[in-house]
């Protein structure tokens, strides 16, 4: 562990008790470990008034109030899961309704791009308002997004209350995350985050029976619709009991003094708050949610994402001179906000310290490589199945969702493991060596001569890793930080993976494009230029004709060329995720908020209590 990322040394501790014994009067003694104590434990910037918020309720909370946080957590993740297991399959019948199914391609991209772009957004204003407001607000782009839709007269408006939706539902998986990193300490943290992805473990099986009885019941309208009273009815135990605990914090003077004390230690400069103008105040919210940072990193992030996901479908691929400017333009753009970022905000986005941390920055390019990984192998991996294998559709639906119900449970045993390793960096490498050892087995498995229970096996084991790997990696990214940072720091390691899947779903589409058509040629060559475009572009005409049959066994020679290419590619990004994790450091998880400082979940420090409580004296 190099010195930048040592947790606060016990011989300071000690030496402050030793030389407190020393002291002829309580008086001095407070005057004299005050300034040492704050020295200290000063924090890098002063915290947001979110943060603030969240440690001074952290004051209030009883055991009642506290599980009733802990049941409004796991109601917003059983909604935010089953959402994510129904909606999905209602967006094919809602634009063909309209006649304009051919659309969806459009609208899922812009999905995307706000689900990834939205997430710093939303994570400062949540440091900068507090959390139970940030959930307020994701809440009416939710219900908002689900009412336009439901009630959408043509195809133009699913696509507005789509990118409302995303607004919300990128919210509120985000929010969650930040809601555990606050309110748990680094032993118990691993297993609360796994376990509240355990409702997919249900909703991943029932979850296509419920979408396909709404459909043939109360239609696609509804399927929206009864989510916008859903969602509030579930998240109303959350917000309520988060807003009741910041105003009973202030109420009892907690969220003041927690403010006075963080003022006193900040080194931050910000603007004056003399002037009570609409304009002081509007470049005061400017400065602490960093706006021209997000634009700059909302454009880049679009310009960047745009192309990749679009070039299948653009006129020319890649040699379509609009897709290149774009892509060229997301990355000047980069550049621009790194320099804003790293040089003239006043409190950055990506703060320099950030890029100095080790463990953040190799969290996020762990995650960006394992998306793009997994994303060379899962593209197409459905359609593949259902021409090597004779599987029913229900039976090739259930096989995809093998991983995410692996990744669900053995995140889960992660959590365990962690919370008695007391350690994340042992449960990190294991798993990625797993997932390894599961992406590679499909480079023989992708043929039609693979067995059921092989074909099943890659998916466990790329579960099984995936999950140790997904929940440890977030945990070591926030042990690393102070707790006002470990909002954004989430956000920053969530959006670079988002890209790095963006980036493994256009090289899966390119290796698609560029080499399919050859090899349908390669292994079908009695057949016409329209025939074997129309194989290549009909998953259904390729499956129709039965196992044996000259044309289906072209099909799987064909598939089988190409997916070797993408798992050959897969296994090997699948390596530079072990590499970044043998080099991280491995934080103790101990019963603290963060292992950089010594301070609690409500913000206060042994050292700090113990002057306190001198004082008191």
């Amino acid at each position: 562990m190099s010195a930048g990322y040592m947790p606060l040394p016990q011989t300071s501790t000690q030496a402050l008790h030793d030389d407190r014994n020393d002291c002829s009067s309580d008086a001095d003694e407070a005057s004299v470990y005050e300034p040492l104590v704050r020295s200290v434990l000063a924090p890098e910037q002063d915290a947001h008034a979110g943060v603030r918020k969240v440690e001074a309720a952290q004051r209030v909370y009883g055991r009642y109030s506290r599980w009733c946080l802990f049941v409004g957590l796991g109601l917003a993740s059983y909604i935010y899961s089953l959402d994510a297991s129904t909606t999905y399959a209602y967006l094919t019948f809602a634009t063909s309704y309209f006649g304009e199914h051919s659309l969806i391609s459009s609208i899922t991209v812009a999905q995307s791009l706000i689900v990834a772009v939205g997430k710093p957004v939303i994570a400062k204003v949540a440091d900068v308002s507090s959390r139970g407001t940030a959930y307020v607000s994701v809440l009416i782009f939710y219900v908002l997004g689900y009412t336009v839709i439901a009630s959408a007269p043509n195809v133009s408006a699913i696509a507005g209350g789509i990118v409302l939706y995303a607004v919300g539902y990128t919210g509120l998986q985000l929010l969650t995350q930040i809601i555990i990193a606050d309110i748990t300490t680094l032993a118990w943290r691993g297993l609360v985050v796994s376990l509240v992805s355990a409702p997919f473990l249900i909703n991943a099986f029932i979850g296509s029976i419920i979408s396909s009885a709404v459909l043939k019941s109360i239609g696609w309208r509804w399927g929206y619709g009864m989510f916008a009273i859903l969602v509030p009815v579930s998240l109303a135990p959350l917000i309520i009991t988060l807003l009741w605990a910041e105003r009973r914090a202030k109420k009892l003077d907690i969220l003041d003094s927690s403010k006075s004390r963080s003022r006193s230690n900040s080194r931050q400069p910000s603007l004056p708050d003399s002037s009570g103008s609409m304009m002081a105040h509007f470049l005061r919210s400017a400065e602490q949610l960093d706006l021209v940072g997000l634009v700059l990193l909302g454009l880049a992030v679009s310009l960047t994402l745009l192309p990749l996901t679009i070039s299948r479908t653009g006129a020319g691929y890649w040699k379509n001179g609009s897709i290149i400017a774009m892509l060229v333009m997301g990355v000047v753009l980069l550049a621009v906000f790194a320099v804003w970022d790293l040089r003239y905000a006043s409190r950055p986005v990506i703060a320099p310290r950030f890029v100095r941390n080790r463990s953040v920055v190799c969290a996020a390019f762990i995650g960006f490589f394992d998306f793009m990984s997994y994303y060379l192998t899962y593209t197409y991996l459905y359609s593949f199945v259902l021409v090597v294998k004779p599987w029913s559709l229900v039976n090739a639906t259930y096989f995809i969702q093998i991983q995410s119900v692996a990744l669900t449970f053995f995140g889960i045993l992660a959590g365990i493991s962690m919370r008695f390793l007391h350690r994340y960096k042992y449960v990190l490498v294991i798993g990625l060596v797993i997932r390894l050892a599961g992406v590679a087995l499909m480079i023989h498995s992708r043929g039609g001569n693979a067995s059921d229970a092989e074909l099943v096996w890659t998916q466990i084991l790329q579960g099984f890793g995936g999950g140790f790997a997904a929940v440890s990696s977030q945990v070591g990214a926030q042990a690393s930080v102070s707790h006002a940072d470990v909002a954004i720091i989430t956000a920053v390691v969530l959006l670079v993976t988002e890209i790095g899947g963006a980036v493994g779903n256009a090289c899966a589409g390119a290796i698609w494009s560029n080499t399919m058509p050859f090899n349908l040629e390669k292994y079908l060559p009695w057949l016409t230029n329209e025939e074997r475009a129309e194989l290549y572009g009909s998953i259904k005409l390729a499956a129709s004709y039965p196992l044996g049959h000259p044309v289906r066994e072209g099909v799987i020679s064909a598939y089988d060329d190409t997916m070797r290419i993408m798992v050959i590619a897969a296994t090997v990004l699948s390596v530079v995720p072990i590499l970044l994790a043998l080099v991280m450091p491995n934080w103790y998880l101990g019963d603290k908020q963060n292992a950089i400082d010594a301070v609690d979940l409500t913000g206060r420090s042994e050292l700090e209590d113990d002057v306190e409580d001198e004082e008191e004296l």
